[in-house]
């Protein structure tokens, strides 16, 4: 593990993690496995579905147990921070979210699977954070809280909402991260925080006066020497498309609004990644952990392989200095090392989504992923 670099910041950032329903019901503390969907009633034919896929799972496994070789490859390259999507209700209370076909939650004595992997940030603005009522939000707040979890994006009123999770680096300054996120996603309006409400951080449209708004909230809080990290939980689940307001949406983000680093996530697999002015903007995170194990569709996107993204910027500038991408794959509700065959298929999909953004994804001799710039 190497030492912390006075002029860099290094960041692990992963996409949507999802710890609830078949992943609960592995862990030392399962809840009650009754869900609500339309087809499945109980927790437990996920984790069915999972082992007829890939095989057993040595269940109840410890809590670090889903994060596999992912653990070894955080703790080399030692980062700063490390912000994961947290895509499931922490609670036991609460009814689900009517109208709503999946509901995702994890009993709240599972909750250490998060600091298993030491995670700093769980952003919270996302179509899953309610899916077990308002009671279930001040569950999941709460539970975050007592791990020492930061937890932008949703909160007990609109003010608490849209406060970004502040993280000291000492004499590197502050990392604010704030968390919103669009009814594109997934997102029913009704949960938007407003005073004396408890909600997510909604953002209504892609407008230049939502850019503004949003700016206005940095500018009041960032002092010299901060970085600002934007999480967005944008657009559909399946499709390399970027949409062309997501793409001048952060665009304005960093021109207007200061921002060092877009974190965007939604997408079950990864998207294509920009360097714009200097700053990164990933498009879509992809999953990084989920139950979807054995359940068919979609194969081509290959939701199976996901990233652990390693980046390092410029303290005191927020200029990206580089990104190297650790290919994993989800294979009995574990983490585990992409093969290189994997790897190279992935590479080679992010490096032609990457390109017509002016950047490329190139393999590296020890499995990892490399971001360059082309032009």
């Amino acid at each position: 593990m190497s030492a912390p670099d006075p002029g860099r910041i290094r960041l692990f950032l992963g996409g949507d993690v999802m710890t609830g329903r078949g992943i609960d019901q592995v862990l030392p503390h399962p809840g009650d496995p009754r869900i609500h969907e339309p087809w499945v009633s109980s927790a437990l034919t996920y984790v069915e579905l999972a082992e007829q896929a890939n095989g057993p799972i040595p269940k109840p496994v410890d809590f670090d147990y889903i994060w596999g070789d992912a653990l070894h490859d955080l703790e080399q390259a030692a980062p700063d921070l490390r912000i994961v999507n947290l895509e499931t209700a922490v609670t036991r209370r609460g009814r689900p979210w009517p109208g709503k076909g999946i509901h995702y939650r994890m009993n709240p004595a599972n909750a250490p699977c998060l600091s298993a992997a030491a995670i700093d940030c769980c952003v919270l603005a996302n179509n899953h954070v309610l899916d077990w009522g308002r009671a279930g939000l001040l569950d999941t707040l709460e539970s975050l809280r007592l791990l020492n979890i930061g937890s932008p994006g949703a909160g007990a009123d609109a003010e608490r909402a849209s406060a970004p999770a502040v993280f000291d680096l000492g004499a590197r300054g502050r990392v604010l991260v704030f968390s919103l996120g669009h009814p594109d996603s997934g997102v029913p309006p009704d949960w938007a925080a407003a005073p004396g409400r408890s909600g997510v951080d909604l953002l209504p449209d892609w407008s230049a006066a939502e850019v503004r708004q949003l700016a206005g909230r940095v500018r009041a809080l960032k002092r010299p020497g901060d970085l600002v990290l934007v999480s967005l939980h944008w657009g559909g689940n399946w499709g390399y498309d970027v949409a062309a307001v997501h793409r001048a949406f952060a665009h304005a983000l960093v021109d207007e609004a200061g921002v060092d680093l877009v974190h965007g996530h939604s997408s079950h697999h990864p998207r294509g990644i920009e360097v714009y002015g200097g700053r990164l903007i990933l498009y879509g995170c992809g999953d990084l952990i989920n139950d979807y194990e054995g359940i068919g569709g979609h194969e081509a996107f290959r939701g199976d392989l996901s990233l652990l993204y390693l980046a390092e910027l410029s303290a005191g500038s927020g200029r990206l200095l580089g990104l190297e991408m650790v290919p994993m794959q989800m294979r009995r509700f574990r983490l585990n090392l992409a093969t290189p065959a994997d790897a190279r298929w992935l590479s080679g999909v992010l490096d032609r989504e990457s390109r017509r953004f002016g950047a490329a994804v190139e393999p590296e001799q020890d499995g990892q992923l490399r971001l360059r710039l082309v032009f």
